[in-house]
């Protein structure tokens, strides 16, 4: 059956399109049914902390396994809470990439068996397009459209990226600044594990909410001083971030302060270095407002912070007093839709189906996926 016809079938139901969305691209295994009014019909996730704390990160080999293990539960149990079957879907929604090369194939495999063999239109999703347009889902409006309207500026803040994008339309994204080195999530899991903190139990817990917990125990002025603040001097007006400078300095300071001896240290030093982070994304976010809005006039509706960082409440509370002034209201998903998670896959779904964009069955992972490509995939 050709995607053109698939399109045409799909779009003339009446009620409102159900999508599945698997995601398999980093540590959770997780599935999620949404439909095109903006409701999450249901959701499943199956973690594996207790599988990667002893590690002291992901170990992707290990992670793969989980998901081989996990993900047919995890589908059957998504269907079953939604009270529907594989037939009573319009579409499977996949990531497709970046992530975890041993376990993209997982989710990929299985959606594209389950779309063949139920002659559903299949669907790949670039996880972080799937992060930036979960707000359209989740932000309340009255007439119950997606919301915030493009384009809108997004930051996609998580353990692998750093990214700043003005969002255009769907597939089309202009990439403002990305990081040099490292993340600010992984800047931020190695500062745990530097800090010997205890990783934060549950589904939405792990390094960074370990240390999003002991910094509000703790006083970042007595240890700010003895942390740089990346490229606030040489290179103050490049748009990108940096963080790895950063990483090392605290791995310097806990060395030189024995500073995981006393948990007051840890806190204080904690609270110290999630603030830096903070003041660097503010400092490269200005710039990149007044490059869009007073320089190319952009009509920005929104800033919108997604990505597992956003659900940090310091983060959040700064960004929203930058965003405010420059008349733009920060927009973030629940911090519950911030991690990785299946409701962003199904829900880019949604959009993409609508938009037309429809994936054959013979595609495979893109592990390094640059989102600035899928305006040339929008071409085709």
């Amino acid at each position: 059956m050709s995607l053109r016809i698939f399109t045409r079938r799909f779009y003339s139901v009446k009620r409102p399109l159900r999508i599945l969305g698997i995601e398999t691209s980093c540590d959770d295994t997780s599935a999620a049914i949404v439909d095109s009014d903006r409701n999450i019909l249901s959701e499943t996730i199956h973690g594996q902390q207790t599988l990667h704390e002893p590690m002291g990160g992901i170990v992707p080999t290990l992670a793969s396994k989980g998901h081989s293990r996990n993900l047919p539960h995890v589908i059957c149990e998504t269907l079953d809470k939604a009270g529907l079957t594989v037939q009573d879907l319009d579409a499977i929604a996949v990531t497709r990439g970046p992530g975890l090369p041993p376990c993209l194939p997982v989710g990929l495999n299985a959606a594209k068996t389950l779309a063949a063999v139920s002659k559903k239109p299949l669907i790949g999703v670039h996880h972080m397009e799937a992060h930036a347009l979960t707000a359209r889902l989740t932000t309340p409006n009255g007439l119950n459209q997606p919301s915030p309207a493009f384009p809108f500026m997004t930051m996609l803040i998580s353990g692998g990226h750093t990214l700043l994008l003005t969002a255009n339309q769907i597939g089309d994204y202009d990439q403002l600044a990305n990081t040099l080195d490292c993340a600010v999530g992984e800047a931020i899991d190695k500062t745990a594990r530097l800090l010997e903190l205890e990783w934060t139990k549950g589904i939405k817990g792990g390094p960074g909410a370990a240390l999003e917990r002991a910094a509000l125990k703790g006083d970042p002025d007595r240890f700010m001083a003895q942390l740089p603040i990346p490229m606030l001097q040489r290179n103050k007006s490049v748009l990108s971030f940096s963080f790895s400078g950063l990483k090392s300095a605290v791995a310097r300071l806990v060395e030189r302060e024995n500073a995981i001896k006393v948990e007051q240290d840890v806190n204080d030093m904690a609270a110290a270095f999630q603030l830096i982070c903070i003041k660097h994304i503010e400092q490269k976010l200005v710039l990149a407002l007044e490059q869009e809005i007073r320089i190319n006039k952009k009509p920005l509706t929104a800033l919108v912070v997604s990505g597992g960082v956003a659900s940090n409440t310091l983060f959040r509370s700064r960004l929203e007093k930058v965003a405010a002034s420059y008349q733009l209201p920060l927009v973030c998903p629940p911090p519950a839709l911030c991690t990785d998670n299946g409701v962003m896959i199904a829900w880019a779904g949604i959009e993409r189906f609508q938009a037309g964009l429809v994936d054959d069955y013979t595609i495979t992972t893109l592990p390094k996926w640059p989102l600035e490509t899928l305006k040339y995939r929008n071409q085709e």
